[in-house]
């Protein structure tokens, strides 16, 4: 399938992560607040960054999980991720994460980045599902998830056990004929 083109939005431009970015992305990761609820913890190591930014470009190349790094076009930073994963080319379907740096919550950043990941998954890929795993108590992503057209689908008690505490999961779904972005 080979690796998908540079997204980009009025604001952003989404690519793959590369050499350079392992600043941003360690302080991303590092953050406490912005890990609250996700399935790691924190990172406390700072050599993580490269060994991911690696990792991630790797496998972005083979075209079987997309981690998009997310860059203001103000500035050229890097200022969080985007992700496509769990890829079922059969089955038409793939899961979504996210994360920001906590400087730019709340500028809408995330659900631009999202309706540019929705269309490459939807329109490049010809995925006919997608899903996502968030924490019940992440009132942020419900929300952003549903601006999308998420529709929470299901939960799943103590599913994860991060750092010790033990969570529980929300799933959501959106299936393509439900996309806003969707033909008519």
């Amino acid at each position: 399938m080979g690796s998908p083109k540079t997204l980009s939005t009025a604001r952003l431009t989404l690519r793959a992560p590369r050499r350079g970015d392992e600043d941003a992305l360690f302080a991303l990761h590092s953050d406490a607040e912005v890990m609250r609820y996700f399935s790691e913890p924190p990172w406390t190591d700072p050599d993580r960054a490269a060994r991911q930014i690696d990792d991630d470009a790797a496998a972005f190349e083979r075209g079987g999980f997309f981690r998009f790094s997310i860059v203001l076009k103000e500035t050229q930073r890097m200022i969080g991720n985007c992700t496509l994963y769990a890829l079922h080319r059969q089955n038409r379907r793939a899961e979504i994460g996210y994360a920001l740096q906590r400087q730019h919550w709340g500028k809408g950043y995330m659900n631009e980045a999202l309706e540019a990941l929705l269309a490459y998954a939807f329109n490049d890929l010809d995925l006919n599902r997608l899903e996502a795993d968030i924490d019940p108590r992440n009132e942020a992503s419900k929300v952003c998830l549903e601006r999308l057209g998420f529709i929470r689908e299901g939960f799943m008690r103590e599913r994860w056990i991060v750092g010790g505490e033990v969570c529980d999961s929300e799933l959501y779904g959106l299936l393509r004929r439900e996309w806003k972005g969707a033909p008519a």
